[in-house]
């Protein structure tokens, strides 16, 4: 029997893999943690041989949170159950320490696969995510970002302010605010002088430059017009 402690804040996730499992001769749930602190007081009361973990929960979360679950039990297998279905989000959770990998759109029967699987010692990567990560090798961190992300990223890499930024992708400055957020996060950013450096190193001003479908539908045009000799 693979014993599971369930990690998820939302409470109808929790009783919807419950319900799920309750069904199988083989896996059962023997502890449910709705945020971080609970979860790691759990892994010290209670016997399990998987965590089925939500990467975004209240207090710890992301990454440092794998990173503490993966202290408390250095060899406990982790399964990452996200709502997000980013490359770079898996790659970071699995060298955090997480055995697995999958998005919460997934089938029922792909999450009873993954669970057995990482249970038995395997990993498991939910295929999409695998498919990117296997193209996203031969890019740099930064190509692997949504377009729009890839704008804000180019823009904050050339000094602009979040309220310029809006100003100039006419979006609000909340939105600006979010998608910087977002791409710190998949890229694993503490400070934003890491992210200037990377910028810096990588010449993302350079590389992130919009297409014509984006924001600004000249810069094609604009960079391929040729001034006539005087």
């Amino acid at each position: 029997m693979i014993r599971i402690l369930i990690a998820d804040d939302h409470a109808i996730v929790r009783s919807a893999t419950l319900l799920l499992f309750g069904q199988t001769d083989d896996l059962t749930v023997v502890a449910e943690a709705s945020h971080a602190e609970q979860l790691l007081d759990h892994l010290r009361r209670t016997s399990c041989d998987l965590v089925l973990l939500d990467m975004s929960m209240p207090g710890l979360s992301g990454i440092e949170l794998i990173q503490r679950v993966r202290a408390e039990a250095p060899t406990l297998p982790i399964l990452v159950l996200s709502m997000h279905n980013e490359a770079l989000l898996a790659q970071r959770a699995l060298k955090a320490g997480a055995n697995g990998y999958l998005t919460k759109d997934s089938e029922p029967e792909a999450l009873l696969l993954a669970v057995r699987e990482v249970a038995g010692g395997g990993r498991y990567l939910a295929p999409a995510v695998a498919a990117e990560l296997a193209y996203g090798q031969y890019l740099d961190c930064h190509q692997q970002l949504s377009a729009r992300e890839q704008s804000v990223f180019r823009l904050l890499v050339l000094g602009k302010t979040v309220n310029q930024i809006a100003a100039e992708l006419s979006i609000a400055s909340r939105t600006v605010s979010a998608h910087k957020a977002s791409l710190m996060q998949k890229m694993g950013f503490q400070s934003n002088t890491a992210m200037l450096r990377y910028g810096m190193v990588h010449a993302v001003a350079a590389s992130c430059h919009p297409t014509p479908t984006q924001e600004n539908p000249t810069a094609f045009s604009e960079s391929r017009s040729v001034r006539p000799h005087q």
